[in-house]
């Protein structure tokens, strides 16, 4: 029986995963993300030499027990099980007229197999939707880059077309916020909620200001956006920051943003989470929640470093309770709303019986 013709495909794209929580798996890993020169972008021999010499030896050891902290013992890396049920939500969103596919950057399911399985389905031009919310080059211009090389290697290249950031969608911030306000209804309202955002070192956001060279990383800069800083990761993190603490109805002071995950010296985009969360604690706030809007699945950076580090963070100083809020997953909400977006960038019409 042939395959399907003139179908859509839809290419779901996320970060990685080790494929165990060892230390072997990790640094395997580790060696694969950390040797891309758009997430180090330093000079190949230094990058080199940091990566052998003071990441490899070291890190994966202790990489690898805190991914124990977060694996499942059926279904293994959360990152990986949550996006393959998003896939799985979007194919029953799109139907029939759409083969959906997930590909990671870094490890597995690889891009190759992903996009050759699209093209078995008969899908004859393919969107690609990187599920990253804000843009960053280092995540989202790695990833592009590595489906343009794939499929440049194919023997028929499909046509592509990249839908964009998504930071301030309004079924992003809807399915986010929904999400949150869903976290908070069953627990006693928080004294704040903390939007903390994965951080970049600042040269990577330097070097998306096209033209002005007046980005400064203050606060008044990223007020809102602009035709200078409309591909700022930091303009747009506190751009959706913004929008989901208006549709939770979050007063004035009652909200703010950090950036996590910090690595090495060099200056990274501040305020840092790791300081800002004690400081909490220390000024009263007895209840923190803390939303991670810079990733669409729970995985490592919200599951250990929140969920654990920063709530044992927040005790010591004196806070009572942290909430992590959970991302937005598979969340029913969100899957229709990236159902909404291939559908808009296909040119078709939504299709769904109005509720």
């Amino acid at each position: 029986m042939s395959a399907i013709t003139d179908r859509r495909g839809l290419l779901l794209v996320n970060l990685g995963t080790p494929d165990a929580p060892t230390t072997v798996a990790v640094r395997r890993y580790l060696r694969e993300f950390l040797s891309d020169p758009r997430v180090i972008d330093i000079d190949p021999l230094a990058r080199t030499a940091l990566l052998n010499f003071a990441i490899l030896p070291f890190r994966p050891k202790k990489s690898a027990a805190a991914y124990r902290e977060v694996w499942s013992p059926t279904r293994g890396s959360p990152l990986l099980y949550h996006s393959q049920d998003l896939t799985q939500a979007v194919r029953g969103e799109l139907g029939d007229g759409w083969a959906v596919e997930l590909g990671m950057r870094y490890g597995e399911p690889p891009m190759g197999p992903a996009l050759r399985r699209l093209q078995e389905a008969g899908a004859t031009n393919l969107y690609v939707l990187p599920l990253y919310p804000q843009y960053a080059t280092s995540s989202t211009g790695s990833s592009l880059s590595n489906v343009y090389d794939v499929a440049g290697a194919m023997a028929v290249p499909p046509p592509i077309t990249t839908l964009p950031a998504f930071y301030d969608a309004p079924g992003f911030i809807g399915a986010a916020a929904g999400v949150a306000a869903d976290a908070l209804a069953d627990t006693e309202p928080p004294d704040h909620v903390l939007f903390s955002f994965h951080g970049l070192p600042e040269r990577q956001v330097k070097a998306t200001d096209l033209g002005s060279g007046r980005c400064r990383f203050s606060q008044d800069c990223c007020a809102a956006i602009t035709e200078e800083n409309r591909f700022c990761y930091r303009a747009q993190s506190y751009a959706t920051a913004r929008a989901m603490a208006a549709q939770l109805g979050l007063e004035e002071g009652g909200w703010s943003v950090s950036f996590q995950s910090r690595l090495g010296r060099t200056p990274w985009i501040q305020p840092y989470t790791d300081e800002v969360v004690p400081a909490l604690a220390k000024r009263g706030v007895k209840r923190l929640a803390v939303a991670c809007p810079s990733f669409v699945a729970d995985c490592l950076e919200t599951l250990e470093e929140i969920g654990i580090r920063a709530r044992e963070d927040f005790l010591e100083a004196g806070g009572e309770a942290l909430k992590l809020i959970p991302c937005v997953n598979a969340d029913p909400r969100w899957a229709r709303a990236v159902a909404d977006m291939a559908r808009a960038a296909a040119g078709e019409p939504d299709q769904r019986s109005p509720s």
